[in-house]
């Protein structure tokens, strides 16, 4: 899969290392699979093989390291991860748990030869966690002697889906490490938010660095020339992300609302717990006739994805969730293609930046109808959301911009620990 969390950090370390700056990108569980170049180390920390065997085998928690590199390479970790992993967090509460107490954990060999990699390499400014599922290393990574900065963006999703005692227990023990941590930084306004209060987060250590993506091979165009209109989805393929609601408000668009033969495309990875979830919707979509117009295109590379954006007229990710980030929007907009977005989550402050949708109702499936064929029935305004948004993002969700402003965060935590030093 391309994680939307590995395509954040990918671009935002290519950007501060386009500016300048010195850095090092460490891949944790598994190598980063990004759809654009990938400036991360080869060598993956944490690897998911290990991990595994520690939580599980006692034996594993003391092999040496010659013998760990076997598993922990990173082409064998590609192979079982192949191999239709699931990483539901139902079934990864305890694992989640004992990663959060770090040391005291039993992934402790992991993390000590983490701490002595690092010893190893030229002094560090700043140590960035990419979310707070990591913070647990953050106290072995204090004695190092570096400011500590962490990053939030969607972790709530997994430690939701927690069963308990493993979700209380996993977010206590975020609660405990946060006084290691020095900045947390929020992708979206909405986020710091919901995060200060879901946690505990200090307003003070919060800052605010929106994210960005890569513009290279995006480019605006107009309204589509021929062909049926085209309704997208393109994002993983799970509840929470509500491609079955956009099938029903496609139900009502052509059963009811009068939108002529007509295209749902959707796109993006989908987990092997979620492939009956798919099966489900394709059935429905059958049982109301409209099969043929339903096509699933699988996960992308960087220009597919370029290109299935230019098939849509309109795209909407109408999920439950309420979401801290949606890159997906800018990646459709700097396309030209305008949303429509349940009013929630980052989707407000981004239309405020932007101009390039709509928002709807999100108990209200027959608003995202009516919205879509707003759109539908007027071109004209279509192309000029596409338009604003393709220009909104240019100006405000670029990654040039995003690495700007860490920057900014990153050398104000430096000036700190170098004022605390001399005092």
């Amino acid at each position: 899969m391309y994680c939307g969390s590995c395509l954040r950090d990918n671009a935002l370390a290519a950007q501060l290392l386009a500016q300048g700056h010195d850095v090092t990108l460490l891949p944790v569980y598994t190598p980063t699979l990004t759809d654009e170049a990938n400036v991360s180390e080869p060598e993956v920390f944490f690897g998911g093989i290990s991990v595994y065997l520690e939580q599980h085998v006692p034996l594993f928690r003391h092999t040496p390291k010659f013998l760990d590199r076997i598993w922990d390479a990173g082409p064998v970790i590609k192979a079982f991860a192949n191999r239709s992993v699931s990483v539901d967090p139902r079934m990864l509460g305890e694992l989640t748990v004992s990663m959060l107490r770090g040391e005291e954990g039993y992934q402790r060999k992991e993390v000590r030869k983490l701490v002595r990699h690092l010893e190893r390499e030229p002094a560090y400014d700043v140590i960035s966690l990419p979310f707070t599922l990591l913070i647990g290393l953050a106290p072995a990574l204090r004695r190092l002697g570096r400011p500590i900065a962490c990053t939030l963006q969607g972790e709530d999703l997994f430690l939701e889906g927690l069963v308990e005692p493993w979700r209380t227990q996993s977010k206590e023990l975020i609660r405990r490490q946060l006084p290691h941590v020095d900045a947390f930084l929020a992708v979206s306004e909405y986020y710091a938010r919901f995060m200060s209060a879901y946690l505990g987060i200090p307003r003070e250590k919060l800052h605010l660095v929106p994210i960005g993506i890569n513009l290279d091979g995006h480019s605006p165009r107009g309204p589509r020339q021929g062909g049926p209109f085209t309704l997208g989805y393109f994002a993983r393929v799970a509840p929470e992300k509500g491609l079955h609601r956009l099938a029903e408000a496609y139900r009502l668009l052509r059963r009811e609302r009068g939108l002529p033969p007509s295209r749902l495309l959707a796109a993006g990875y989908l987990a092997p717990e979620h492939r009956g979830y798919l099966a489900r919707i394709e059935g429905r979509l059958s049982e109301w006739g409209l099969r043929g117009e339903f096509e699933y295109r699988g996960v992308l590379s960087r220009a597919e994805k370029i290109r299935f954006l230019g098939e849509l007229d309109v795209l909407s990710v109408p999920g439950d969730y309420v979401e801290p980030k949606g890159m997906y929007l800018l990646e459709a907009m700097v396309s030209g293609v305008p949303f429509v977005q349940p009013r929630h989550g980052a989707f407000p402050e981004i239309l405020e930046r932007t101009g390039g949708g709509l928002l709807f109702d999100p108990a209200d499936l027959g608003s995202l109808a009516d919205a879509v064929l707003s759109l539908q029935a007027d071109p004209t305004r279509a192309a000029e959301l596409g338009r604003r948004g393709a220009a909104g993002v240019r100006e405000h969700y670029n990654a040039g911009r995003m690495a700007a402003r860490a920057a900014e965060v990153f050398a104000s935590l430096v000036a700190r620990a170098g004022a605390g030093a001399a005092s």
